[in-house]
């Protein structure tokens, strides 16, 4: 009997009860469906972390705070361990391939211009460098300079949204802005950046880290240890010299922090690192949800082999007519085989329909992105055939080992 034939017989066999088909492919289809749907949706959730993170800029090195026991300071009665704002121009003075730094320091305070009043405004005073680590770009007037920063300079660049909230369409700059109870003049205005990594820098308000330090986070110990900062952004000259501006930097705070590496009270971070713990998450996760939806292709697999039981049942005499007239136990075998490869092949085909619609409703409707991956449509079909294949065989082997004269017998 050759594959024309098989196919043909499978076919008018499947099609004589469309219902019932449909019904065993259930489970093929819902398997298929659920490995495409999740893989997108995993893949989706690593690039939206990726393009966050990497949208806070390029080639960026991170240096936080990471609290330690022993210190030059802790004898003295003071809190040992982390970075201060004077750790940052050391980076910039004394490491090689480094283009710029920035640090950050953020607080929440009630805004006001002109009759305009707005409560807990993300205040973030920072430095010079800002715009270029950053990726932000000036849409009105300038950003303050070092110059600005190191006289603690009562001025304020606002983000686009903040800016139309607090004066309209009036032209912003030279305008006076009260935060808290510290008046500060607008310097310029950022264009619009939107929303990155969860903040949103077109809600923020810009003033010099100085000022910060000054007037919204004072500290008692800031006269003997220094400001306390959490993060040091330093942007590096190229990707090449990445592990050398990270082993200067930890060779530099471990002498200026008087710590060995072992016992560093700071950590350093690249993106990639962050990108690729995050992918770690979402693909264990992905596994996991990978896992469940193969669970119902098993499902669906023993959907499969039990409808294909009671169809030997069924047509126990149409085996026997057929082994009478010359059909060898092989071909009433591949008969059956091909007919639940088909069942599953058909589960498949319409499981990879569903799938990707199912994806692209889901990216439509829903804030998470997706992201269709061929494999995972590639994965999922073949391991329909497979499943096909292997829960198919037990009742094709069973139709095929029916003994001629009792099969002629069966009512």
């Amino acid at each position: 009997m050759n594959l024309t034939e098989l196919l043909l017989l499978a076919w008018e066999s499947i099609s004589s009860s469309k219902m019932r088909s449909l019904l065993t492919m259930l489970g093929i289809i819902i398997g298929v469906a659920s490995v495409i749907i999740m893989v997108s949706i995993s893949s989706g959730t690593e690039a939206s972390i990726e393009e966050q993170i990497t949208g806070l800029g390029s080639n960026l090195v991170y240096v936080t705070t990471s609290f330690s026991r022993g210190g030059a300071r802790e004898g003295m009665g003071m809190p040992s361990g982390g970075l201060v704002y004077e750790d940052a121009f050391a980076i910039a003075e004394e490491v090689n391939g480094v283009a710029a730094v920035v640090v950050e320091q953020s607080s929440s305070e009630t805004v006001k211009a002109g009759n305009v009043i707005l409560e807990g405004v993300t205040i973030l005073g920072t430095t010079a460098d800002f715009p270029s680590v950053r990726d932000m770009e000036i849409d009105e007037g300038r950003y303050f300079n070092q110059r600005e920063v190191d006289r603690t300079q009562k001025v304020v660049v606002l983000g686009s949204a903040l800016a139309e909230e607090l004066f309209g369409d009036a032209d912003p700059i030279g305008q006076t802005v009260t935060v808290d109870t510290t008046k500060l003049t607008v310097i310029g205005v950022f264009a619009e950046r939107g929303m990155v990594s969860g903040v949103d820098f077109d809600s923020q308000l810009y003033i010099p880290i100085s000022v910060v330090f000054q007037k919204f986070t004072p500290s008692q110990f800031a006269r003997f240890i220094g400001d306390r900062v959490r993060v040091i952004y330093v942007e590096i000259e190229s990707p090449e010299v990445m592990e050398s501006v990270i082993q200067q930097i930890s060779f530099l705070l471990a002498k200026r922090h008087d710590v060995s590496l072992e016992e560093a009270d700071f950590n350093v971070t690249t993106q990639q690192d962050i990108i690729q713990t995050q992918e770690a998450t979402t693909a264990a996760f992905r596994n996991l949800l990978a896992w469940v939806a193969g669970v119902s292709l098993i499902v669906g697999g023993i959907g499969i082999m039990n409808i294909m039981l009671v169809s030997v049942t069924e047509r126990t005499r149409e085996i026997g007519i057929r082994q009478s007239v010359g059909a060898t136990p092989d071909d009433i075998r591949w008969q059956f085989l091909t007919e639940a490869v088909l069942l599953s092949l058909g589960g498949g085909f319409i499981g990879v329909l569903a799938g990707v619609s199912g994806s692209w409703i889901f990216g439509y409707v829903s804030d998470m992105r997706t992201v269709i991956v061929f494999s995972s449509i590639l994965l999922a079909f073949t391991s329909a055939a497979v499943v096909g294949i292997f829960f198919g065989f037990y009742p094709a082997n069973k139709a095929a080992q029916l003994d001629p004269i009792e099969a002629l017998r069966h009512e």
